[in-house]
Order: C-alpha cells, then structure tokens, then sequence
C-alpha cells in the first residue's frame, strides 16, 4: 500500500503535471501555427487549387486584327476555326487511344506536343489541333463524358482576299515555340504569334487582348454552369486593323514580272517614304499558313535551296555597281571637288602599279551629266580617288547606307560601306590603297546595300534631298478609341544643295532618254524617266540593277530592280523597271515588247529560274 501512495504522488507531482501541459500547449500552438499559415499566408495557393477543380477558366481568344491596302481594300481577315485542347491536371491517359482515333492522328505526336510543353503548370490548357473539321468536333462533343480534360475552344485563321502573294510584306503566323513561350508571359501553349513580316512588327496591335470566361464544373472536370452568372467574366478585345501603303494592283504586275527569277523590286513614293510595291522571288503563299500548318510544305520552304522565305528586299546585300554613281558624283559637286562643267578624259582604262581598271568604252573629255549618261567608269574611278575614303564614308552614310533603314519589317540587314575603322583595322596608319578607292568610285568592293536601301537613295535623289523613313504602314484603328490613327515616321532634310540635284537628275534623264544612254529601252512616251543601269560584278553571270524615278518634274514614285545573274542592268532590270511604270501611271494598250519574260539564255532559265504556283 506504501508503493501504491508512492506511485500516486509521483504521478500527482507538480513537476509531471507541468511537463504535460508544456506539451499540450506545444502541440496546441504547432496546430494552430500550422493553420494560421495554411489559411493566411498559403489561403491563395489552396483557395486557386480548390476553384480549379470547382471553377475553370476558358479563354476566350481574340480575332487579329484585318489589313487594308491604300485604297481601303480589305486584303487580309479571319474567319472562325476549332482548335482542341487538353488540360494535363484534368486528362484521362486511357482515353488517348479514343481521342486519337476521331482526329486521326498518331498517339506519338500528340504525347510530343505535350512533352514539349511539359513545364507548363499542369492546369494550363494545351493547344493539340487546329482548324479541326466540324465532324470531328461533334465527336469530341459526343463523347465529352469520356475525354476529361479535352475541349474545343474557337480561335480565328487568317483569310487572303488578294490577288498578289504579299509573302514577304505580310509575313506569316504559327504556333509560339517552347523557347519565345519561355520570354512572353502574354501567351499560352499553341498560340498563334506573328513569326515574319508585318504579322511580326506589328504583333502586340494585330494580337488583341483575351477574354476570359468562368464556368463551374463537377468532380469529373465537366462543365456545369456559368459561374457567378458570368459578372465575373473578361470579354475579349479584338486587334486593331492596320491599313498598308502598299497598291495592291502594282503588286500584283511587279510580281508576274518577277516570276521566275530571283531577285526584288522596291518602289517608294518619294513625297513621304511610303512603300507602294515590295516584291522578293522566289517567294511563298502566306494561305499555306492558315489554320492547319503542313509541316511537309514547311520543311519544303525552308530546305529549298532558292530560300523563297527569305527576303530578298531587305536581307539580300549586293554591290550596287554603277548605280552608286549618283552618290559619287552628289559627293564631289558637293564638296567642290568638281562643277557640272568639270571634264575628265576617259581613254578607256586606268592604270594603277600592275593593274589595269577598265571601262565601257573610250569616252573621251566629259563631264558629270555625260558620265553618267553613259556609265563612264574612268570617270568614277577618278571620282574615288579625289573624294578619299573618309569622304566616301560621309556621303553613304548621310544616304542611309551602312545602317538600317528602320522600315517597318522585323530582320533589315544593314548593309555595308567602307569606312575609317575598317582602313585602320586593313591598313594601320597607312593611306588606303588608290585600287580600293577607285573600287569604291563604281560601287565595287566593300561597298553594298540592300534593294530597300537603294530605293529609298533614289526617293532622296527625286524629291531633291529629303530622305524619309520608308515604311509600309499608314495607319492603325484603335478599337478604345475607335478612331483611326497615323503613324509618324522620321525624316531629315539633306545638307546638299539643289543645284546639284538637279545636275544628278539631268543626268538620269539623259540615261533613259538621251543619245547613247545605258537604258534608252526603259524610255515611256510622255513621262519623263529619269533612270541609272548597274552591273553587279558576281561569281558566274552578273546581277542586274535598275533604279529609276518618274515623272521628272512632280516624281510620284522611286524605283529599285535588282535581277540576280541577271546579266548587264539594261538586259533585265531595265526592261523590267518600264513595265512597272507602264502599268503605275496607266499608260494605253499601246503595244509594250515583253522583254523580261524571255531568259538571256536556255542555261540561264534552268539555272536561275524558279517555278511558282500561282
């Protein structure tokens, strides 16, 4: 009995009695802890897992925005299409076999999409088909009970009411890739991002804004009802339609003329740097990128070898040959280095050390107008070497070359131009060598430009001295607004004086139009051309340049055709360039030869020429 009471005190001692409530009140204040943080500082965590399984989201994509041309022709627009999705947190795996039956695709691909996207939070949904048939969509929605986690949201694919192909201009539209997903909150898995041209540039204006919509679903992730009776609800805001410089009617001749070579015409109103035509060829049907994208017709475009997505206008540099002339010659009157009276004798060539630079033709004494009537190289050659290097770099630069033009297309190259940096890195303190400078004098050598970039050299020379930023878009409609606004691009008065461009443009006159000019068959009656041939030294047959303004006195549009290996610039370029303005300023049914269409040779169409589709 003494044990027992000694027992009962040691387990009624005070001592005990404290031990025990220190660990009721431990474990009280882990649990309340515990759910203090749970409910205060994690309640979002919990509060977003639980209304996922009882709320789901629904985007609600947004139409792109349409495209006009200059005349307020509708050319670009969209139409409804079904595109399936599948939620990962929500998909049944068994029931890939069923789903893979009704689109008629191999479970492989879709498992590759998926694990593609495979850091994307589970609750997301994946875009899987696009552009899906509605016989396939009424399967989907037959089945809805069985394929949990798969549904059909509507989105829009881009419809074409254009008789041109506006490949490059336009650009074109595909899936965001897992790596541009990685830098852009804005999308989702499967979104359509403009992935070239204007559909690239102007992308957060064409893009619009998503919606969202809110639905309750049951245990099986079926939709129920609306949820809040929709107040909760983000409708979708629409894109802005932008509305282009580009005829349409111009773009449709210049590129049937172009077919079958490659190479790109630019023309530019020279009164504000609208661009009113840009063609590259070959090129590629943007319709073949709407809704469903073939990945066969994809890897076909990218693997060809004539690079048809490649822009020829704004990415291709060449030498721009003999009509760099102009700059040379802007250049020397400007600095005083010669007057429109200044002769120098051509006698055919010029000999430097061992090396002998030739020309055309022995010209005898002439002068800036007659020199460049007839392309006398002498005369540039000699050109070159009065202005020096540092000169040179001056003038280009001051015209726009060596840098980009800023048009409005995402992917200009800049071009390149001799410059001081680049004589110093060549030739240390040495003076750069006479055979590079006369080089230089003709548009050779390190110098070459962008079809683009000599376009807009040439607006310069027609609106006598103001050089404006070349761009394709005049406008975009605000939907906020719902007012359509301008867009303002830059310009900048040229330090030259007008009496010189006026000699410059005496000179392209007689070129066109004069005795023994270079490009007398690209001549209109009643429109005064004034024009400049070029012949592109190249590994195998030369390419062709020819750039060209008209009229003479009120210029209404500037233009640049470079044919590659197409051979001297009248032989191609030129002919090419008449047709164009044949057709701009409307001339009669009178009949115009057809120059173009016919090869120099046999070997040459089978080398350079490339089939289109129309």
């Amino acid at each position: 009995m003494e044990r027992i009471s000694l027992a009962g005190e040691i387990f009624d001692s005070k001592k005990r009695q404290l031990i025990y409530k220190i660990m009721i009140a431990a474990f009280a204040v882990i649990f309340i802890g515990r759910l203090a943080i749970m409910q205060l500082l994690q309640g979002d965590i919990y509060r977003a897992e639980t209304e996922t399984q009882a709320i789901k989201q629904v985007v609600i994509e947004p139409f792109r925005g349409n495209m006009f041309d200059r005349y307020g022709r509708l050319i670009v627009h969209n139409e409804p299409s079904f595109t399936l999705t599948i939620t990962r947190s929500d998909f049944v795996w068994e029931t890939l076999p069923l789903l893979c039956q009704i689109l008629e695709k191999d479970s492989n691909e879709i498992k590759q999409i998926l694990y593609e996207y495979r850091t994307v939070s589970k609750f997301t949904p994946i875009k899987i088909y696009k552009d899906l048939e509605f016989s396939k969509v009424a399967l989907i929605e037959e089945y809805n009970d069985i394929l949990s986690g798969v549904d059909i949201i509507v989105e829009s694919k881009r419809l074409y009411d254009l008789q041109p192909r506006l490949a490059h201009v336009l650009g074109y539209n595909k899936p965001i890739s897992s790596f541009q997903l990685q830098s852009m909150s804005y999308y989702r898995p499967g979104d359509i991002i403009g992935q070239t041209g204007l559909e690239s540039s102007y992308e957060e204006q064409l893009r619009g804004s998503k919606g969202v919509k809110y639905i309750a679903v049951n245990k099986y992730g079926q939709k129920v009802s609306s949820f809040d009776n929709g107040r909760r609800d983000i409708p979708a805001s629409n894109g802005f339609d932008i509305y282009l410089t580009i005829d349409t009617d111009l773009q449709n001749k210049i590129e049937r003329l172009l077919r079958g070579w490659r190479g790109a015409v630019v023309a530019i109103d020279p009164n504000n740097g609208e661009i009113l035509a840009m063609a590259s060829s070959p090129d590629f049907d943007p319709r073949n990128f709407s809704g469903k994208i073939s990945s066969d017709i994809y890897t076909s475009l990218v693997t060809n070898k004539y690079a048809p997505m490649y822009n020829r206008a704004t990415m291709s540099k060449y030498s721009p040959g003999s009509t760099w002339k102009m700059l040379m010659a802007i250049a020397a009157l400007n600095e005083g280095i010669i007057d429109e009276k200044t002769k120098i004798r051509c006698n055919g060539s010029i000999k430097l050390g061992f090396r002998t630079f030739k020309c055309h033709g022995a010209h005898g004494p002439i002068n800036v107008r007659t020199a460049l009537k007839v392309s006398c190289n002498v005369f540039f050659y000699e050109l070159g070497m009065r202005l020096g290097l540092e000169k040179i770099e001056k003038y280009s630069r001051m015209f726009g070359f060596g840098q980009k033009t800023y048009v409005d297309l995402p992917d200009e190259k800049p071009g390149s131009i001799p410059t001081l940096e680049w004589a110093e890195k060549m030739f240390g303190d040495a003076e750069v060598p006479k055979g590079y400078l006369v080089n230089f004098g003709i548009g050779q050598g390190e110098v070459s430009a962008t079809p683009l970039q000599m376009a807009q050299y040439t607006a310069t020379i027609a609106n006598k001295g103001t050089l404006y930023q070349p761009h394709i878009v005049r406008a975009v409609h605000n939907n906020f607004t719902d007012k359509k606004e301008p867009i303002a691009y830059d310009s900048r008065k040229l330090p030259i004086r007008k009496e010189i461009f006026d000699i410059i443009q005496k000179g392209m006159y007689d070129v066109v139009n004069g005795y023994g000019g270079t490009a007398t068959n690209a001549s209109l009656p009643k429109i005064k051309v004034c024009g400049k041939t070029g012949t592109a030294q190249n590994i195998g047959r030369d390419h062709s340049w020819f750039v060209c303004f008209a009229p003479m006195d009120k210029p209404k549009i500037a233009l640049c055709v470079m044919i590659e290996n197409g051979g001297f610039g009248n032989e191609i370029a030129a002919p090419m360039a008449r047709q164009i303005l044949w057709h701009y300023f409307k001339m009669d049914t009178l009949y115009l030869p057809n120059y173009i269409n016919r090869p120099v040779s046999d070997s040459v169409a089978a080398d350079y020429s490339v089939p289109i589709r129309d």
